[in-house]
């Protein structure tokens, strides 16, 4: 194997940008608009239109997308239709950044075909990972690790009916999610490492 390639690999593209958005969600809030709540207010509420600091989110939001295609494109090899699933999610981060949310504050003007635009690749992101984490049980090795992966493709979908059903509450629901799912690609894509250290 090409040895530029193989440095590439080794690369592990998600973990720091996930460090940096555990930052940023419990961060940026202070600096964000008036009146944002954590606990009420989503994660595309700090990257939303004509809000204060909202290209930090959007930012990370990328880089996320930009991560989890490179993990895809390097470890998941033959596994076509996982990469596939893995790039969709990716790419609907990046989009999900582009096309930012309404502001949380009334008066303030924000294009809505924009905001709609948001809410439909936000939708694709919650999905694609949804069907990835679910579809990562087929290829898992281990009992364990398949039971692990149903799970959180169950959590994930359990955090975002919540997250329409107690509003209130939204923001905490979404970060947890956030918590949750990238922890555990993160750990998949280990697992892919050691694996392809043994081959």
């Amino acid at each position: 194997m090409d040895k530029k390639i193989m440095k590439m690999q080794s690369i592990r593209f998600l973990l720091p940008v996930y460090i940096v958005l555990i930052l940023v969600i419990f961060i940026l809030p202070y600096y964000s608009a008036e009146g944002y709540s954590i606990f009420k207010h989503t994660t595309s509420h700090l990257g939303a239109q004509n809000t204060p600091n909202a290209w930090i989110m959007n930012i990370v939001f990328c880089l996320l997308g930009i991560a989890c295609i490179f993990e895809g494109l390097f470890h998941l090899k033959q596994y076509w239709g996982h990469k596939i699933l893995l790039t969709i999610f990716g790419v609907g981060l990046i989009l999900a950044a582009i096309f930012q949310h309404a502001p949380i504050v009334e008066d303030i003007p924000y294009n809505l075909s924009e905001d709609n635009m948001h809410s439909l690749f936000a939708t694709i992101v919650g999905f694609s990972f949804t069907i990835f984490a679910i579809s990562a049980a087929f290829i898992e090795r281990t009992n364990t690790k398949r039971i692990l992966a149903l799970l959180v493709g169950l959590i994930a979908t359990s955090l975002s009916i919540l997250m329409y059903s107690v509003i209130d509450f939204a923001g905490l629901w979404q970060r947890l999610m956030f918590i949750i799912s990238f922890a555990w690609l993160i750990f998949f894509f280990e697992g892919m490492r050691i694996e392809e250290e043994k081959n």
